[in-house]
């Protein structure tokens, strides 16, 4: 009877562990340590780069089985920042994101999966009031233990999209042909998150 027992109580504490680890973890993210950002091209020869300075990041992670995992994300247009008040303003206005009508850019996960350099979440993004389905690749690294106990991730993601398919199509043409503003904007989001208590 007991060369049976070590066996199986090997057994129940490797699946209790198993189990364990499976857990979903609930994040906040860390703004002080975290960035929302995009670059477009300008006039063909330059790249403007720009954040959100206020946003939420609610991220619900699990390392070992991804389904588990989700990701919404709410940008307020508002906050767009680019370091020059004027373009900002212009940014703000009909021409391009309407925030008075549409203060929010909002994106919230159907399905994460596991992918060989990372993860890719698959949702729906709104820009402008026209939503459209993407996939989102990200990497995460961690976990790690701070020097108060917490649990900290951090998480790289990179996109790109066109504007004009999300409503945003204010452009001139140069007299070279070229647009004043690219059509394609890179996102670039790099946040450090702490484990929920």
């Amino acid at each position: 009877m007991q060369k049976y027992l070590v066996p199986v109580l090997f057994l129940v504490a490797v699946l209790l562990l198993n189990a364990g680890f499976s857990q979903p973890v609930k994040y906040n993210v860390d703004k002080s340590h975290s960035n929302v950002g995009f670059a477009v091209d300008h006039m063909v020869i330059t790249t403007v780069y720009g954040k959100f300075n206020e946003y939420e990041i609610d991220l619900t992670l699990d390392l070992a089985n991804a389904a588990n995992s989700s990701v919404t994300a709410r940008i307020h247009v508002p906050s767009i920042d680019t370091n020059e008040p004027k373009r900002d303003n212009h940014l703000r206005s009909g021409d391009f994101f309407d925030a008075e009508n549409h203060p929010e850019v909002l994106f919230v996960s159907k399905k994460v999966e596991k992918t060989d350099t990372g993860y890719i979440a698959h949702g729906d993004l709104t820009i402008r009031g026209v939503t459209k389905q993407i996939a989102l690749p990200f990497i995460v690294k961690g976990p790690v233990t701070d020097s108060w106990g917490n649990n900290r991730v951090g998480v790289e993601a990179k996109l790109t999209i066109n504007r004009q398919e999300f409503g945003v199509k204010w452009n001139k043409v140069l007299d070279t042909g070229g647009l004043v503003a690219g059509n394609d904007v890179d996102i670039e989001i790099q946040a450090q998150f702490i484990a929920a208590k």
